[in-house]
């Protein structure tokens, strides 16, 4: 790509990530007063848990990438699990989770998450995670990725660039706390783990990206819109997330002969290869 066609791309990149963090603080403050006022539960078809949180902060995002980008089709969550989804996706589209962490949000715990990406052309390119309740925020785009300080009013009064950091053993595991499964025991035996950091929702990405933790192994079942954020902060910091066949993870995946439309594989994040030397 020429040099001007690349500055022009960056510009559009940060211009886009500019929304979204404007909408994911807007979607957050909303999640946090349904928090505190209290909501009942209710369950999808899937037996998976919805609140009001889930459906208003839905609503914000989707209202405001609508606005901002009416071209790009959006692929939601609550959306979904009614059976609205695009017809066509094209290069670009938007992943958005108003709320993953659904289960730690029920449960009063901190660390539930509002996510929205771009994908293209499979690739999640642009994404923010915020975690309204710890205010902790992290988003990225091709080439940056960066820790934003969020204040109670829910502006945003600084932020630093983070980066993934080259694993070595023995290394720190980030698991999930509401979904850990016999073969993630398995794996982090196997990987001779000196740490394991539990903690819910699309923060384990971010948790890799700020090179807290060197890997994220996940062998249970996630939708895109449960990842497609974080994995583009983890790879706007260096890092990467690939299938147990060792390949990229890829978006956007429809028709599926052996699963439903956007489910992902088992796959493993983490921070930056290790760099062969010469012998």
């Amino acid at each position: 790509m020429p040099k001007t066609n690349m500055i022009a791309a960056a510009a559009s990149d940060e211009a886009m990530l500019g929304v979204f963090e404007r909408i994911a603080l807007a979607a957050g403050r909303e999640v946090m007063r349904v928090f505190d006022a209290g909501c009942a539960v209710d369950q999808k078809s899937d037996s998976s848990p919805v609140t009001e949180a889930d459906r208003e902060s839905e609503k914000i995002i989707l209202a405001g990438l609508r606005a901002a980008f009416p071209d790009i089709p959006c692929v939601a969550e609550e959306e979904a699990s009614t059976g609205i989804v695009p017809p066509d996706l094209d290069d670009a589209f938007f992943l958005v989770d108003p709320l993953d962490g659904t289960k730690e949000f029920v449960n009063r715990r901190t660390d539930f998450t509002v996510n929205i990406a771009l994908v293209r052309h499979g690739v999640p390119d642009i994404g923010v995670v915020f975690a309204p309740c710890t205010r902790r925020f992290f988003s990225g785009r091709p080439g940056r990725a960066e820790a934003i300080e969020v204040n109670g009013d829910y502006q945003i009064i600084g932020r630093r660039p983070i980066s993934a950091r080259t694993g070595v053993a023995p290394l720190t595991v980030v698991a999930s706390r509401s979904h850990n499964t016999p073969e993630t025991e398995a794996y982090i035996r196997t990987v001779g783990a000196a740490e394991i950091v539990s903690v819910g929702s699309s923060l384990k990405f971010c948790l890799v990206a700020g090179a807290e933790a060197d890997v994220y192994p996940r062998f249970g079942r996630t939708m895109e819109w449960d990842t497609a954020a974080g994995d583009a902060v983890l790879r706007a910091a260096g890092g990467i997330t690939r299938t147990l066949d060792g390949q990229p993870l890829a978006y956007g995946k429809r028709n599926q002969s052996d699963d439903e439309d956007f489910a992902n594989p088992y796959f493993i994040a983490s921070g930056k290869p290790a760099v062969s030397r010469p012998v």
